[in-house]
C-alpha cells in the first residue's frame, strides 16, 4: 500500500447510489471509498441483503463510514446516541470499514444563531450555552463511551468538530481525545472546517500524526467572519476556492502522517455534473498536490 492513499468520497456523487460510488471509485483511480451510511441504508431498504451488500465491498478499502450525528448527546439523549452508534457499527461491519466518523452537533446553523441573538431554540441544542469545561467534560465522556462500544466491533472512532459549533479548533479536539483516553480515538483533518474555525496549516503541522485517521481534501469560499455557513462557503469546486491546498497538504505531511486523503465535496454544480469526470479531475488534483 502506498504511503498516501487517495480515497473517493460519496459526496462527490451526492445524488447517486452506493453501487455508482463504487463504480466511480474503480474507474477513476481511487484506492478506496469513504462510505455514506445513508446510501448503505438506502440499498438495504431496497431489499439488498446484508450479505449481498458485503460482497460489493470485496477488495475495496473502506477507511471509514460517515457519519454519526450529535456525538455530544448526553442525559436523556445518551441512550439514543448509543442506539444510533450500534446501527453505524452494523453498517461498518458490512462494509468492512476501519472506523466510524462522529461529528458534533447540532448541525442546524439556526441553533447557533438563535443562541447568539438571545432567542430560544426549540430543537436539539447539544452543549450550546454551557461553560467550556462542561462542554469538554460531556464531549470527552461521550467519546470514551463510543470508543468502548466501537472497540467491541474492532472499530475506531474518528472525530470531526463542525466549524460553527463549540470546541471546533484542532486543539479542542486533541484535548477531548486526550481526556477520553481511549486507544481507538482519532480525528479527521478537514481543510474547510479547520479554516472556518480559525486554524491554519501551522496548527495542522503541530498535530501528532498518530491522532490523524484521515484527511478531507477540500476548499472554501472567502470567509469574512461570523458564524460560518457551510452551505455557502463550501459551494465551490476544489482548487477554485481561497485555500492554498498545497500549503494545507504539506502541513499534514510534515507531521509524518502516512494515510488516506478523501475528496469530500459540497459544490452543488459539480454534484449535478458527470460524477465520473469530476472524480477524475479531483484524483488528478490530489495526485499533483499530495503525492
Amino acid at each position: 500500500m502506498a504511503d498516501q492513499q487517495l480515497i473517493y468520497h460519496g459526496l462527490v456523487s451526492r445524488h447517486s447510489t452506493l453501487s455508482t460510488d463504487l463504480e466511480i471509485m474503480r474507474q477513476t483511480g481511487f484506492e478506496g471509498l469513504e462510505v455514506s451510511a445513508a446510501k448503505m441504508k438506502a440499498a438495504l431498504d431496497a431489499g439488498i441483503s446484508g450479505e449481498e451488500l458485503r460482497s460489493w465491498f470485496r477488495d475495496v478499502r473502506v477507511p471509514g463510514i460517515g457519519f454519526l450525528l450529535d456525538v455530544e448527546r448526553h442525559g436523556t439523549d445518551a441512550d439514543a446516541l448509543m442506539c444510533d452508534a450500534e446501527e453505524m457499527f452494523r453498517l461498518a461491519s458490512i462494509a468492512g470499514a476501519e472506523g466510524v466518523q462522529v461529528i458534533t452537533g447540532p448541525v442546524e446553523l439556526e441553533a447557533v444563531k438563535s443562541l447568539g441573538e438571545g432567542r430560544a431554540w426549540p430543537g436539539y441544542a447539544g452543549v450550546l450555552g454551557l461553560p467550556r469545561d462542561e462542554q469538554m467534560r460531556i464531549l470527552s465522556a461521550s467519546l470514551a463511551r463510543l470508543a468502548d462500544a466501537a472497540a467491541a466491533h474492532g472499530l475506531l472512532i474518528y472525530l470531526e468538530a463542525l466549524a460553527w459549533l463549540p470546541l471546533n479548533r484542532l486543539a479542542d479536539q486533541v484535548e477531548a481525545i486526550a481526556r477520553a483516553d481511549r486507544g481507538n480515538l482519532r480525528l479527521v483533518v478537514d481543510f474547510w472546517h479547520c479554516h472556518a474555525s480559525g486554524d491554519t496549516p501551522e496548527d495542522v503541522a503541530r498535530l501528532d500524526p498518530r491522532l490523524i485517521h484521515g484527511v478531507h481534501f477540500c476548499d472554501s469560499r472567502f470567509h469574512g467572519g461570523g458564524v460560518p455557513d457551510e452551505s455557502v462557503l463550501r459551494d465551490v469546486a476544489t482548487g477554485q476556492g481561497v485555500l492554498n491546498l498545497r500549503d494545507w497538504s504539506d502541513a499534514v505531511k510534515s507531521t509524518g502522517y502516512n494515510g488516506w486523503w478523501s475528496c469530500e465535496l459540497f459544490c452543488r454544480r459539480q454534484q449535478q455534473e458527470n460524477s465520473f469526470a469530476i472524480a477524475r479531475e479531483l484524483h488528478d488534483l490530489m495526485r499533483r498536490t499530495i503525492l
